[in-house]
C-alpha cells in the first residue's frame, strides 16, 4: 500500500451520533477533503455502521471549510507508481462504498457548501437528497480524462444517464457546473443559499426522523427555485448534440471546432483548449465506457470502472496517468507529455485490453440484487424538460 502521510491526532472523517441522527463531516479542510484511503475505510465503517443501526435514520454528510470534497488523493497513486497494485486496497473499498451508497437502505442527505469533484462528487449525486449551493459554483467538475484517467466512481453511469450527450461532454472536457446548473441538470436536488446552511442543517438534526417526506418539507422550506443564467453551458443543448454525438473522440474535436468560428461560440474556445491538453487515450477510454454505461447497471458499470482503474493504474497500455499527475500536482509545470501524443496514435485494439473482464474471483462482488438510490434525478429535473434546439 502507498504510505499515506496523516497526522495521528488528526481525524479525517467526523461521525456524530445524534439521537436518530448521524452526521458526517469530511475534515481535512487544509487539504480541500481530498479522499485518502484512511477517509474510504472510515466512511465504509460509518455507513454499514449506521445501516445496521436500528436507532439511525437520517444520514448527513458535509466538508468542514470550503469544500466538499476535492476527490481522490491523487499523490497517494503517485506515490505507489513503482508497486502497481499498491492501491489496490484503497480501489477496491472506494466501489464497494460507492455501490453501498447508491443502494443504502437509509435517507441520506449531502450538504455541499464548496468543491465537489471527482470522487468527492461520488458522496454527493447518488445520495435520496443533496443540497448545492451559489459556492458550489464553477467547482462541480469530473476532470479525471485530464490527468490521463477515466470517468469513475459509478459516473460511467450517472452521467450516461442524463438526457442526450450531456454525459460526453461532461466526461470529456471536464466542464464544471455550478449549484443552479446541478439542480437543473438533476445532479442534485436542491439550491440552498450558502447563509441559510447551518440553520437547515439544525432543522434536519431537530427533525431527528428519516422520513423522506418530511426531510423533503424540510428542505423546500430552505430551498428557492433556480434560474439558469443565459451562457449556462445548459442553454447550449443543440451544439452539444451536435458535437458530442460524434463516433469518436477525434470526430467531436473536429465538429466542436468547427462550431467555435460561429458567432456566439466564443464559450468554446476555453473548453476546447482544454480538451486538446487532456490525455488521448484517457479521453479515448472515456468516451467509451460513458457510451457503454447507457447499456449497462449500476453494479456493471461500477465492475467495468474497477477495472479500468486498476488497468491504468498498472499501466496497461499506457504511463498517461502518472504522467497527468506529476503534472498537475508534483511538479505543478501543467505540461504533461502524453504517450501516444494524440488520439490518432492511440491504438483501439489496445484500449479494448483494458475493458478486458478480469478473472471471477479478481472482479468487484456486488449484491445480484440492486435498488439504485439515484435513479437518474433529471426526470424530474428542470433540464428534461428544455429542448434541444435551444441555443
Amino acid at each position: 500500500m502507498a504510505q499515506e502521510v496523516v497526522n495521528p491526532e488528526e481525524q479525517v472523517v467526523l461521525g456524530e451520533e445524534i439521537s436518530h441522527v448521524r452526521l458526517i463531516t469530511l475534515n481535512r479542510p487544509r487539504q480541500l477533503n481530498v479522499i485518502s484511503s484512511k477517509v474510504v475505510s472510515l466512511l465504509a465503517d460509518f455507513f454499514e455502521k449506521w445501516e445496521k443501526d436500528d436507532n439511525a435514520e437520517l444520514i448527513l454528510i458535509k466538508g468542514a471549510g470550503r469544500a466538499f470534497s476535492a476527490g481522490g488523493d491523487l499523490k497517494m497513486f503517485y506515490d505507489g507508481r513503482t508497486s502497481k497494485d499498491s492501491c489496490l486496497d484503497v480501489v477496491y473499498r472506494m466501489y464497494w462504498l460507492c455501490y453501498h451508497i447508491h443502494t443504502y437502505k437509509k435517507t441520506q442527505v449531502a450538504l455541499v457548501n464548496g468543491i465537489s469533484m471527482g470522487g468527492g462528487a461520488s458522496l454527493m449525486v447518488p445520495m435520496k437528497f443533496s443540497v448545492v449551493t451559489e459556492k458550489t459554483v464553477s467547482v462541480f467538475a469530473t476532470p479525471e480524462a485530464s490527468i490521463g484517467f477515466h470517468t469513475d466512481c459509478g459516473f460511467s453511469y450517472m452521467l450516461s444517464h442524463l438526457p442526450g450527450n450531456l454525459g460526453e461532454f461532461l466526461a470529456l472536457t471536464g466542464a464544471r457546473l455550478n449549484g443552479k446548473e446541478l439542480v437543473a441538470a438533476g445532479l442534485a436536488t436542491h439550491f440552498v443559499p450558502s447563509e441559510k446552511m447551518p440553520e437547515l442543517e439544525k432543522h434536519l438534526i431537530s427533525l431527528n426522523s428519516g422520513d423522506e417526506k418530511a426531510v423533503k418539507s424540510v428542505l423546500e422550506e430552505f430551498s428557492i427555485d433556480v434560474q439558469l443564467e443565459k451562457e449556462s453551458i445548459l442553454n447550449k443543448l443543440s451544439i452539444i448534440e451536435k458535437c458530442f454525438s460524434k463516433h469518436s473522440v477525434g470526430d467531436i474535436i473536429k465538429t466542436f471546432e468547427a462550431e467555435a468560428g460561429n458567432e456566439g461560440n466564443e464559450w468554446i474556445g476555453s473548453v476546447l483548449k482544454g480538451l486538446k491538453r487532456s490525455s488521448p487515450t484517457g479521453l479515448k477510454i472515456t468516451l467509451r465506457s460513458i457510451r457503454e454505461g447507457r447499456k449497462q447497471g449500476l453494479a456493471e458499470c461500477l465492475k467495468k470502472e474497477f477495472r479500468l482503474t486498476m488497468n491504468i493504474l498498472r499501466t496497461t497500455i499506457s504511463a498517461d496517468v502518472y504522467e497527468g499527475i506529476r503534472a498537475l500536482t508534483i511538479d505543478k509545470d501543467n505540461a504533461p507529455k502524453w504517450d501516444p501524443p494524440t488520439c490518432d496514435k492511440v491504438d483501439d485494439a489496445k484500449v479494448d485490453l483494458v475493458f478486458q473482464p478480469f478473472k471471477e474471483d479478481l472482479e468487484l462482488q456486488t449484491p445480484e440484487i440492486e435498488a439504485c438510490r439515484w435513479g437518474g434525478k433529471y426526470e424530474n429535473s428542470s433540464y428534461a424538460t428544455l429542448k434541444v434546439t435551444q441555443q
